[in-house]
């Protein structure tokens, strides 16, 4: 056990000198180094009766468990995939090129990494006409680091689109916007905070809204029913929300598209179950991808980055996501992996 628990120190102390990750150390460390221990007395009572099989059975569950923490901190926070999907519009031209928006969310940035590094690249790849930023742009550790900061606006400073960037902010104790307002405008960063805004995207009008959210869901909602209710008639809204937990009120209102993050996905998933912990009030009824109310389209980003504190910076079975949305049109085929409608059951 001080063999293996020195082993998960190295790996872990040695993150941020590879320019990986930038957690503490002990609090993980210590986790990791309970559960192994409650594997260990879980196996004694049969080490009694079969010294020998238990021992094999338990140094390989053990060694398994290293190469998960291994790899949960290696090679999977630095897997980012573009999901495509295509939602029809009735209110876009069709037939026309559909609108390519590409959401990042939960970028959590405490140092530039490799997975940071190649954001912009795979952006660029895209043609996006319009970004949109879904919060929680640092970790909660480093919310109000100027180094943080700056290596936020070295990574956003190479994102560009068409139709501009447009931004509402995340989780209130992960972005401080007196310390992100000057930053993202600096940028030409557009912050939807609390209002709405028609934007003209490749020759068609969109409808954004953008709410930040608080404590109070309720009052959350009222702004968001305010803001849909001044969307001129005919032409798409999109609403920016941290979380998805105002499903069922833009479902009530009929927002067309109702992009969300703040669950990761869950970040550590179990194979079969999905989502352990999601931090929404309806813990998986919207944990990760796209859902359908009445006519509303929802997609849940598993984000880019890791939570902060002292939980580990490590990804299971819950690869970083990038989302490339392809609305209306008539080529949805040719963008997106399928194109998705409400009458699909897509849940």
């Amino acid at each position: 056990m001080l063999l293996l628990a020195l082993a998960d120190w190295l790996l872990l102390a040695t993150l941020p000198r590879r320019g990986l990750s930038f957690g503490a150390v002990q609090p993980p460390l210590l986790a990791w180094t309970a559960l192994r221990t409650a594997l260990s007395l879980l196996a004694a009572p049969m080490a009694a009766q079969w010294l020998l099989p238990a021992a094999i059975g338990l140094a390989a569950v053990q060694v398994c468990l290293s190469i998960l923490l291994a790899y949960g901190t290696l090679v999977e926070p630095f897997r980012v995939g573009v999901t495509h999907v295509a939602i029809p519009n009735p209110k876009l031209p069709n037939p026309a090129p559909p609108l390519r928006i590409v959401q990042l969310s939960d970028v959590h940035i405490e140092r530039l990494t490799p997975r940071d590094r190649s954001l912009p690249g795979l952006v660029a790849g895209l043609s996006p006409d319009l970004i949109v930023l879904t919060g929680d742009f640092l970790s909660t550790s480093y919310n109000d680091d100027p180094r943080a900061v700056a290596d936020l606006v070295a990574l956003l400073g190479q994102l560009s689109a068409p139709g501009g960037i447009y931004a509402v902010w995340g989780t209130p104790q992960v972005d401080l916007p007196h310390v992100l307002r000057p930053a993202l405008q600096d940028l030409g960063i557009v912050i939807l905070e609390d209002r709405a805004q028609e934007a003209s995207v490749a020759g068609r009008r969109l409808w954004l809204m953008g709410v930040s959210p608080t404590r109070d869901l309720a009052a959350d909602a009222d702004r968001v029913a305010s803001l849909a209710a001044a969307a001129p008639p005919g032409i798409p809204t999109l609403l920016l929300y941290h979380t998805p937990d105002l499903m069922p009120q833009a479902a009530a209102l009929g927002i067309d598209l109702y992009l969300a993050g703040h669950t990761h996905g869950g970040q550590w998933r179990l194979p079969g179950f999905g989502a352990i912990l999601t931090s929404s009030r309806y813990w998986k009824r919207y944990e990760a991808g796209h859902y359908c109310e009445g006519n509303t389209h929802l997609y849940v980003s598993r984000g880019l980055g890791l939570e902060g504190f002292g939980a580990p910076r490590a990804r299971f079975f819950c690869p970083p996501e990038m989302v490339h949305v392809a609305l209306g049109g008539s080529e949805p085929a040719a963008i997106a992996d399928r194109p998705v409608s409400c009458t699909d059951g897509d849940q």
